[in-house]
């Protein structure tokens, strides 16, 4: 049945897709708020199951040079362990230190990790990408996100 790579991927995405429904359908609901928490997480877990099933019914055969790309380097390995690391430390940092600080950190450390060095670059980005989310969401939808240790 499942004969392709495509297809057991796919699988594992269905099943993804629908534990996430599941939690998503189960979040509070807010009774004073244009939108809800609960729109963005919908919209994704359907997005992603209606993909998981295109690429299931998806035709294109696997040759054996893209068998080959799917070995990954053991260099390549360790870098991938390092940002999920990061990402490990910036949801334990998320609601301590709140949005804004944890996202520019998160920013900044890991394109540093990475090997970007343009330092301008990378601070104006890690400052003005969270501030303008943080605004976006604070202000305009009014989803509030944590504001840790600022007073805003």
């Amino acid at each position: 049945m499942l004969k392709t790579m495509n297809q057991k991927v796919s699988i594992g995405l269905v099943l993804f897709s629908i534990g996430y429904l599941y939690l998503s359908f189960n979040l509070k609901e807010y009774p004073y708020v244009p939108v809800d928490s609960d729109l963005v997480p919908k919209i994704l877990g359907f997005l992603l199951l209606a993909l998981s099933v295109f690429l299931f019914f998806d035709k294109s055969s696997e040759k054996e040079e893209e068998k080959a790309k799917r070995v990954v380097p053991k260099k390549e390995i360790i870098v991938m362990c390092g940002v999920g690391g990061m990402i490990f430390v910036y949801i334990l940092l998320f609601e301590l230190l709140g949005f804004l600080i944890t996202t520019a950190l998160f920013i900044i450390s890991c394109s540093t990790f990475l090997g970007y060095r343009q330092w301008k670059t990378s601070i104006l980005v890690s400052i003005i990408f969270p501030g303008v989310l943080y605004y976006v969401f604070n202000y305009l939808l009014q989803i509030r996100l944590p504001q840790g240790i600022l007073p805003f």
